[in-house]
C-alpha cells in the first residue's frame, strides 16, 4: 500500500507539472489589440502637430512602411519599451523605414523632458489631449499603450499590435539583414557512441585568416536543423564568425538508439566535436551555445573542459528542470517511478521515441549548477518568462553562479522563443561578437 500511495503521488505531481507545462501565455494583443485598426485595411488620416510645432501628415509619407508608436512620456510600460522602439530605429530606419511616436501626452514641457532625456531621434507628434478625448486614439483604436501599427507604402495596415516583439519580428521578415557569403559543409564527426551527423558555416576567409568558431548544441528531441539554430549560425556569420550545429546521438542524422541517450554521454558529444573544431587550421578559439537540454550540456562542457578551452558560452533557456522533472517521475508527461525506472518509457505521442533508464539514474544526480560552476569565462543566458517548460528562475541561477555573465531576460517569450527567434539570434551573436 506505501508503494502504491507513493506512485500515486509521484504521478499526481507529474500531471501537475505537465499541465502548467502546456498552458501557453495569452497573447496581450487578443485583449488589448482588439479595437486597434486592422491589417489589409486602409490606414486613417493623421494630421497632428510635431514637438517643434510643425505640421505632420501621415499621407506625406506614402512610398514608405512607416511605424506608428503610441506612447507618452507619464505610460511606464511605454518608457519601458523605448530602448525596444530605439533598437528598432536603429536597425531599421537605414533601410528606409520611416519611425513616428504619436503621444498622449498633455503636459507639452513633460513631452519634450523625455523625448529629450531617452535620446527619441524620430519624428513625434502629438495632440496633447489625453487619450480617452483624443480623435487619434478614437480613429486608430488606440485603448492601451504602448501600442504600434505598421503601414505600407501604399498606405495600408500591416501590422497592429500592443506587443513590440511582433513588430520587430514583421520587420525582419520585411527587411531581412544580407547574409555574408559563407562556406557551408556537411560532415561526420566522431561522438560517444556513434558518429555524429554535423554542419560546418564559416565566413570567407583571406589565405593564411583564422576566426573564432561557436559550437551549437540543441535540446531534447530537437536536431540541428531548428530554425532558430539555423538562424545563430547565419548571424554568427555575418559577424565573421564561424559555427558547428551537430546532432546528438540518436537525434536527427546521427547514430545511437534514443533509448541509451543520457545527459553525460551528450556531454562527450560536445566535447568531441570541441576537439574536432580546435584542430581545424582556421580556428582561433571556440565557444559554446546551447538551447534547452543543449543549454546543460553547453554549461556542463564548458565546466569540464575549463576557460581556457571554451572562450564564452551562450545559454538558451537552460534546461536544469531536467533533473527536477526526472525526481518527480516526469519528463515531458512520460511518468515513471524514478527510483526504480523500468528499462524504457515511451514519450507521450512519440511512441518511437523512448527514454531508457541511464538517463532517468543519471538526471536524478546531474551535478548540473556544481560542474558548470567551474567555467569562469564570460557567458550570456537568455531566457523569456513565459516559457512554461523550463522555468526562468533556472536562467537566473545560472546568470548567479556566473559572477559578470550577461542576462537577457525577455518579456513574454516561451521556451522556443518563438515570439522572435531573430532576437534571440541577435542576442547571442552580438554576445559572441564581443566575447571572441
Amino acid at each position: 500500500m506505501k508503494n502504491i500511495k507513493t506512485l500515486l503521488a509521484v504521478a499526481l505531481l507529474g500531471m501537475s507539472s505537465l499541465t502548467v507545462a502546456a498552458q501557453a501565455p495569452q497573447d496581450a494583443d487578443s485583449k488589448y489589440a482588439a479595437d486597434l485598426v486592422k491589417a489589409e485595411t486602409s490606414a486613417p488620416a493623421l494630421k497632428l502637430k510635431t514637438i517643434d510645432g510643425k505640421k505632420f501628415d501621415l499621407s506625406d509619407l506614402k512610398g514608405h512602411y512607416v511605424v506608428l508608436d503610441f506612447w507618452a512620456s507619464w505610460c511606464p510600460d511605454c518608457r519601458r519599451e523605448i530602448p525596444d522602439v530605439k533598437r528598432m530605429v536603429s536597425a531599421f530606419e537605414p533601410r528606409g523605414v520611416k519611425f513616428v511616436g504619436v503621444s498622449f501626452d498633455t503636459d507639452a514641457q513633460a513631452w519634450k523632458r523625455t523625448v529629450q532625456k531617452y535620446g527619441l531621434t524620430y519624428t513625434q507628434v502629438s495632440e496633447l489631449k489625453k487619450m480617452r478625448e483624443s480623435v487619434t486614439a478614437k480613429t486608430w483604436g488606440v485603448n492601451w499603450i504602448p501600442s504600434m501599427v505598421l503601414v505600407d507604402p501604399q498606405g495600408k495596415v500591416v501590422l497592429s499590435t500592443v506587443l513590440s516583439y511582433k513588430m520587430e519580428k514583421k520587420l525582419t521578415e520585411l527587411f531581412p539583414a544580407p547574409k555574408a557569403q559563407c562556406v557551408s559543409e556537411d560532415f561526420t564527426v566522431q561522438g560517444a557512441v556513434g558518429k555524429l551527423a554535423a554542419t560546418l558555416q564559416r565566413p570567407q576567409l583571406a589565405e593564411g585568416a583564422k576566426c573564432p568558431l561557436v559550437v551549437i548544441c540543441h535540446g531534447f528531441t530537437d536536431s540541428k536543423e531548428a530554425y532558430h539554430l539555423r538562424l545563430i549560425a547565419d548571424s554568427l556569420a555575418n559577424r565573421g564568425i564561424a559555427s558547428i550545429r551537430f546532432d546528438f546521438n540518436a537525434h536527427g542524422k546521427s547514430e545511437g538508439k534514443f533509448e541509451n541517450m543520457t545527459v553525460p554521454n551528450e556531454i562527450e558529444d560536445a566535447e568531441h566535436v570541441v576537439r574536432y573544431a580546435l584542430q581545424l587550421p582556421w580556428v582561433s578559439e571556440v565557444a559554446l551555445a546551447g538551447h534547452s537540454q543543449g543549454g546543460v550540456v553547453a554549461a556542463m562542457a564548458a565546466g569540464e573542459m575549463g576557460s581556457d578551452t571554451i572562450k564564452a558560452v551562450a545559454l538558451m533557456a537552460p534546461a536544469a528542470v531536467l533533473r527536477e522533472d526526472v525526481i518527480r517521475g516526469n519528463t515531458q508527461g512520460a511518468m515513471y517511478d524514478p527510483l526504480d525506472p523500468p528499462a524504457t518509457v515511451a514519450l507521450p505521442g512519440r511512441p518511437n521515441l523512448k527514454l531508457g533508464a541511464d538517463f532517468i539514474r543519471t538526471a536524478f544526480k546531474l551535478p548540473i549548477y556544481e560542474t558548470a560552476a567551474k567555467y569562469q569565462g564570460p557567458a550570456l543566458i537568455v531566457h523569456g518568462n513565459a516559457d512554461r517548460i523550463v522555468p526562468y528562475t533556472y536562467g537566473e541561477r545560472f546568470h548567479n553562479i556566473w559572477k559578470g555573465s550577461e542576462y537577457d531576460y525577455l518579456d513574454g517569450f516561451d521556451h522556443m522563443f518563438s515570439q522572435n527567434q531573430y532576437r534571440l539570434a541577435e542576442l547571442v551573436a552580438r554576445f559572441m561578437a564581443k566575447a571572441l
